[in-house]
Order: structure tokens, then sequence, then C-alpha cells
């Protein structure tokens, strides 16, 4: 089949308004808009300004009163708990209207703010819809957050109410949020009304008096009452959700998304971009404390009419590396969109994809990979084992959405390894020096998008405009900056190599940390790789590989070491002075997968550094310091 892609982009260039104005019309609105486009509200301009809406509605009660009702809306998969449950659109719609009811008693309305801190569990979804029926503004906070992380987001957030859980299951331990949630708020300056708990049989929590109600009870006792909820109307630009951006120090950095060009934006992207009809069954291996969740887990499958699956679990180890092919085959998905870094773990506990042939994947479509660079060795190995498109795509926080990618939905183009495909519409994207001049094709600069930003991207941070322009537009007027580095190709393929943090000055040279970890990913003996700048009297910095070795790899490290350098040298060449590979056990990562890049830095170069807040496992920092220390390094 051939892509309709550049018809649909020329479109979008032609008449960005009229675009934007025909997917919205799949949308139910209370009220239509005054404009669809307004460039003079906001910082930048503001979508669909006018209109009223209710982002509940759209994800449930409109399927409910359209023939959806008995249709299965929310999958629950717990390996890690061995429990699963099923919600059909109308249960879905009784459990978010009874917590809203909830809400409601507790003195929620309109504008007020919740903070969600809770494990990945059904009651976390119904948290965010029961918030959007009335209008109230979420912001999950990913489970485990340390007391004084999620003590900064109440105190930014200044939330009426706090819902949250008595624990969290990981694969090998219990970890009690019920503390940790106790020692923020006594941290914090800002002090919630109410919180309300749910309590897990893993690991119940006592409760404090006049301030914690019992998730369960509560529920039951307005689900008894028969109370009705109705959707609370809001504005298009008022905001549904506030969400943290990972890694904050000090003041934290609180995305806004608005409600009405969300849902234009995503119920577009569910079927034009990622293939996906109503009905079909849709698998987004994240977390709700994540954008990925709030997108992909939550909103885009419920707008679309999808059955989506809440997962709690991990790729490998619950209980092996073919888990997930365990959930394609037992709830029939069609597309899979999980981290590169989900697969780099399964490809190192099954290099040969054995798990693979072991379930019925017939109605499985599509992999799609996000969230970190996608190194064109994995994105290969899938393909071959699973015999299916296997697509790159990139996005951010920020945006909510894909910017770039290979549109599944509008027809497949070629694949370029490396790239993530090329921009959708609504972005026009382009490269620039740090001058602000347009660079050739294929020349390394700073990515930047044309404003304005399209439906569902942030207008704004949370009460903080000014920091919001100096973050994202100050740099480079009438552009967004990304703040990610890469190049575009002569046929408008987008190639992100790194951020612009992440690229190394060697001796004079600009080079890619990400080119690098693509030679390093590709020695047969690499799991997984990452590539750091570190202090250099003479050069300034250079390049230093860490690689996680295969479980199929035996032969010795160094031996490993010196055919990683020699690949370098020889697909990059000697500009790129890469001398050190450090072999390691594991490599650090956010618990959304991304590698903690700058703390291997620091660590590398003796600077002072912290454990970051969104560390999968802290211990791993101890790893990285022993086996630099062992080389003379960091000491």
């Amino acid at each position: 089949m051939s892509s309709r892609y550049h018809q649909v982009y020329e479109s979008w260039q032609r008449d960005p308004k009229g675009f934007w104005a025909e997917p919205a019309r799949d949308i139910d609105w209370f009220k239509p808009w005054d404009k669809v486009f307004d460039p003079d509200s906001g910082v930048y301009g503001r979508w669909f300004t006018g209109a009223e809406c209710n982002s509940c509605h759209n994800a449930i009660d409109r399927h409910v009163a359209s023939g959806r009702a008995g249709q299965i809306a929310l999958i629950y998969d717990s390996p890690t708990t061995g429990r699963q449950q099923k919600f059909t659109y109308a249960e879905l719609l009784a459990e978010v209207t009874a917590l809203a009811a909830v809400l409601q008693d507790q003195g929620v309305q309109k504008g007020d703010r919740v903070i969600i801190y809770m494990p990945m569990v059904p009651e976390a979804a119904f948290a965010m819809l029961a918030c959007a029926r009335l209008g109230a503004i979420h912001s999950v906070v990913f489970g485990g957050f340390a007391p004084k992380e999620l003590a900064t987001r109440i105190d930014d957030a200044t939330p009426k109410l706090i819902i949250s859980a008595s624990c969290g299951v990981e694969p090998n331990r219990v970890i009690a949020y019920k503390p940790l949630l106790d020692g923020a708020i006594e941290l914090a300056r800002h002090k919630p009304e109410r919180c309300i708990i749910l309590q897990r049989e893993e690991q119940r929590c006592e409760l404090i008096p006049d301030r914690d109600l019992d998730y369960a009870e509560a529920v039951a006792a307005t689900k008894a009452s028969g109370r009705e909820v109705a959707c609370v109307p809001v504005l298009a630009t008022d905001p549904l959700y506030i969400l943290y951006t990972s890694g904050t120090t000090g003041q934290p950095k609180g995305v806004v998304r608005d409600n009405g060009g969300h849902m234009v934006m995503l119920k577009w992207s569910m079927e034009n971009e990622f293939g996906v009809k109503p009905g079909e069954v849709f698998w987004a291996a994240s977390d709700v404390g994540w954008v990925v969740g709030h997108s992909y887990i939550v909103y885009a499958p419920l707008f679309h009419g999808c059955t989506t699956i809440l997962f709690e679990g991990k790729p490998v180890g619950t209980p092996d590396a073919g888990t997930f092919w365990r959930v394609i085959s037992e709830h029939g998905v069609v597309a899979l969109f999980t981290a590169p870094t989900a697969f780099r773990a399964i490809r190192k506990e099954d290099p040969g994809g054995t798990f693979i042939p072991r379930h019925d994947l017939t109605k499985f479509r599509t992999l799609f990979l996000a969230g970190e660079r996608a190194d064109p060795d994995t994105i290969k190995w899938a393909e071959q084992h699973l015999d299916r498109p296997v697509i790159d795509h990139w996005w951010q926080t920020e945006t909510g959405a894909p910017i770039s990618q290979n549109p599944m939905g509008l027809g497949q183009l070629p694949v370029k390894y490396g790239s993530p495909g090329v921009a959708m519409p609504g972005y026009d994207v382009q490269v620039l020096d740090d001058a602000g001049h347009p660079v050739p094709a294929g020349t390394l600069g700073n990515v930047v998008i044309k404003l304005p930003l399209p439906p569902g991207c942030l207008p704004t941070l949370w009460n903080a405009d000014d920091r919001f322009r100096r973050a994202y537009l100050d740099e480079f007027p009438g552009y967004y900056k990304t703040a990610d580095a890469g190049f575009l190709d002569a046929d408008g393929y987008l190639f992100i190599m790194a951020r612009t943090d992440d690229i190394i000055n060697v001796a004079g040279h600009r080079l890619s940390t990400g080119g690098m970890e693509e030679v390093l990913a590709s020695h047969p003996d690499v799991a997984e790789c990452a590539v750091v700048g570190i202090h250099d009297e003479l050069k300034g910095q250079v390049p230093c590989g860490f690689v996680v070795l295969s479980s199929a790899a035996t032969r010795d490290t160094t031996t490993i070491e010196q055919e990683i350098v020699q690949l370098v040298r020889e697909r990059i060449g000697a500009v790129a002075a890469l001398k050190l590979v450090v072999t390691i056990k594991r490599l650090p990562k956010t618990r959304s997968g991304k590698i903690l890049r700058s703390t291997m830095q620091k660590i590398a170069d003796k600077e002072e550094w912290i454990i970051p807040a969104t560390i999968d496992d802290p211990v791993i920092l101890e790893e990285i310091k022993a086996a630099l220390a062992a080389r003379g390094i960091g000491i």
C-alpha cells in the first residue's frame, strides 16, 4: 500500500486551521470553538478557544452511549501479584463515577488540583478520569518517589487532595508508599486536606484519623448510594493535568496539558500514526507516572474506543523474557508501544528470541519504540524475530504525542535505521546552528520546531509563563527548542543523535554520543551501552563507553573492549578519540528507561552528584563508581 503521508502533510501545511478542524469533529463538544487557533491567546497561541468539553466524557460516557458499554475498556495484567481484572466501558464508568462522587464529597471542584501517587493499578486510571470528570487538574507523581521530590510537587501544585496506595509491588520487593507520602506531607509547606488510600493486600497501612480515607470503603459507599455525577464542562484551553518532568532539582517544571487540543491530537494519532482502529487492543508498556502512560495507556486508547492494557510487571523477570509475548497472545494485542530499553533487556536475556515462537502472535501487527534512542541493532533484532514492522518514533513530555515517526495508519514509508521517521502533521521540524541559522541536510545541529506548536502540546508551564519562555522559546525566536541535537537528511527523515547536553567537544570537533553508541551496540557481544564525554586536560573532552555484555558473551572482556575501540575507529574515525571502554553489569536508568548519562559523567569527572529521584536502582551508581575506579577514573 502506498503511503498517504506526503499528501496529508502537505494538506496540513496549506491550511493548518482547517486541517485540525476536521479531526476535531470526532470529539464531542458541549460548545463549539470560537476559533480553531487564536494566535493572540496564551504565550504562543491557543487551540479551540471558546470551546467547552470534558475529557472523561470523551473517554467513557460517549462510548457507553454509542454501543460500546459491553466492550472491554481496560485490562489490568499484573504478573507481580498474579492478578488480572477486566473492565467494560460500562464498568469503567461506574468506577470512575463512584470515585468522582468521593472527590466531590471532599470538596474537589473544577480547577482544584489532585495529586495521584499510585502504583500500576486500575485505580490510578480511575483517579485520573475521575478528576477529569469534575474538571479538576490531576498531577500524577510516579509511585515510590522520595518524600523530598514528592514534597516539591505538592508545594508547586498545591493539591486539595492526594490519592495514593499502601504499597507498590516490584518483582522481588514490596515498597511501602504510606511512609513516603506521610514524610512528603510533613516536609511540604502546603498541606492537602485529605488523602484517599487504596489498601493493597500485599501490605496494608495505618490510616491517619481525620485525614486519610479508605479508598475501597469510600467508593463502596458512593456506589451503594447510586449517585450520579455528571461530567463538568471545562474550556478546551483549561488544564487537564500537570506532569512534572523527571530529574528535577529545586523548583520542579510542571508541563501543562489542556483538554481540547489534547483530545483532538491523541484521537487522531491512534488511527493515523499508530494504525489502530476502535475496538482493537492497544498496549503501551509504560507507567502512568510518565507521559506515555498518560497519553497512550489512559487517554488516547479510550478516546478512540479501544481496549487498553495496564501492565504491572517488567519485560524480564516477571517471570522471564517471554512475558511481553504472553500478554500480547493472551489479550489479542495488535500494537505494542514500549521503550527500546525494554527490548534491549529482552534481547540480553533471550538473544535467540526463543520465547517468541511459543506464543500466538497472529493478531499482533506492529511494535513501536520510543523514550530512548532506538539503536539500529535492537530494531533489526526485533524485526528479525518478530517478522513485523518495528517503528521507532520520537516525542517529548512537552508534546504529549509523536513529533516524528513512520505513520502506519497513513501507510508505512521506507525505514531508515537510526531515524524515527518524518515530521508528523502539525510539526515543522528544522535544524539550526547555535546562532539560529538553518544548516544543510546531513549537518548536526539544534532540532527545533517552528511555532505554533500543534494541538496537544504544552501551552506553558504551571504558574510559570516566563520560565516557559526562557526554557523553550527565547534561545531561537519563533521556534520551540527541543534541546535535542540531530539532523535532517535530503528526504526529510529526522535523526536524533543526542540531547544537546550530550554533544561532546573533542579537540574542537562536535561529536554525537548517539552516533558512537550505534557503533558500540553493533558489536555482537554488546547488549546495552552508553557513551558520555569525560574531562580531558588536552582535548577538553573524550568519550568513555560503558557496555553491558550479552548473556551469551563468553570471551575475555578486555578483548571485547579492544574490539569495540577498533570498531569506533573504523566506523567514525580517529577523530572520535574513543579509547576507553568500561564493562559494567547494568546501566543506571530512570524508571521510564532513560539512561542517566549525566550522572555517569559527573561520577567520572569527580563532580558533585546526587542520586536522581527517578533512578530505578541506586546501587547501580556504586557499581559504576567501582568500575571507573578500577581504571583509575573518578578517584
